[in-house]
């Protein structure tokens, strides 16, 4: 069963921004005083900022953008770049808050989370095939970011990855991050058992309802956030006897908790999407509705179940075959776009 503690973001090591760093120093442009210049000059900020890339490939066909769990950083995620093939360039997602930008304020909502990611990739999408993966929280993210793109760009991904989550609207009571169904008086996230008030209905529109009503275990104070985290168990005892980490965890993993517990959305009248959806999730995990993913897209449809619990993406043979499944899917999607 997935823990809080697992989420942890651990503190940065600090790396100059020159050779050897993940962004490799680049050289200044010589000011021309022209509007497009400065453009593309911001825009590249906001890509060292915002992305990790431990692997840049300008020659690759198609990108794959993962976005974090909640509570959790880009590492991870971006050393897949060294792990898939030449024709994928992996950019992971590096949200305000933790890593390198541990002094930035969180987000605040969902909103926030797409136009942080769409500021800085928008450029790039736009460029070649694009695909989104996300775990958990980061399934939301990825999804949320989908949705946006389509909307209000018209650009859609060759393909959406998702892990670890039911889908946003949820159906039959289920909440969309994490966990199985419930009786109307509670929802379950990351192991939180949220009150919810007996007017709030479990219909399936009523994931995002359940969810605005809840008890919100993110606007707690530190001191009743950690005893709640200490009276359900599952964090080792060092971690929650590290103030150092917890200073850095909780606050982590709080902003994430209050993003997905603000996020409503409600099941499409129609498919947004058309591109393919894979759900991915481990079989020990705690069930997800994975089944409701295929209402937000009206291409085929995929659910591959994994050895292990909720991060069962972290053990390395699941990776490898996470990884391998992902290739192959991509390789397709390049073959199409190249028709």
């Amino acid at each position: 069963m997935p823990t809080p503690a697992e989420n942890i973001t651990f503190p940065p090591v600090t790396r100059a921004a020159g050779r050897g760093g993940p962004f490799p120093a680049e050289p200044e442009a010589a000011e021309c005083g022209s509007a497009s210049s400065s453009s593309r000059r911001v825009t590249r900020d906001r890509m060292k900022k915002s992305i990790n890339c431990f692997c840049k490939r300008p020659d690759a066909l198609v990108r794959l953008v993962c976005f974090p769990w909640a509570g959790g950083g880009s590492i991870h995620y971006a050393r897949w770049g060294s792990l898939l093939n030449s024709s994928v360039e992996v950019y992971s997602v590096k949200l305000p808050g933790r890593e390198g930008r541990a002094k930035e304020p969180f987000l605040m909502d969902m909103q926030q989370v797409v136009d942080e990611v769409v500021s800085a990739l928008l450029p790039e999408l736009r460029e070649k095939p694009f695909a989104l993966f996300g775990h958990s929280f980061g399934a939301m993210a990825s999804f949320a970011t989908a949705d946006h793109l389509k909307r209000v760009h018209g650009l859609e991904p060759v393909h959406l990855f998702v892990s670890g989550a039911s889908a946003p609207h949820q159906r039959r009571g289920l909440c969309p991050l994490l966990r199985h169904p419930v009786p109307e008086s509670s929802i379950i996230l990351h192991t939180v058992t949220l009150a919810v008030p007996a007017t709030a209905q479990l219909t399936p529109n009523g994931g995002s309802e359940a969810r605005l009503c809840a008890t919100k275990r993110s606007d707690l104070t530190d001191e009743e956030f950690l005893n709640w985290l200490t009276s359900i168990g599952g964090t080792p005892p060092e971690i929650l006897t590290n103030q150092e980490v917890l200073k850095l965890f909780l606050p982590v993993l709080k902003a994430d908790l209050s993003v997905v517990e603000n996020y409503r959305y409600l099941k499409p009248e129609r498919s947004i999407l058309s591109c393919p959806v894979t759900c991915f999730d481990g079989t020990q995990d705690i069930p997800h509705d994975l089944q409701a993913w295929k209402d937000i897209s009206s291409g085929e449809f995929t659910i591959k179940m994994l050895p292990g619990s909720h991060f069962y993406l972290k053990d390395p043979t699941n990776e490898k075959i996470l990884l391998d499944y992902i290739t192959r899917y991509l390789e397709t999607a390049e073959m199409d776009y190249m028709k």
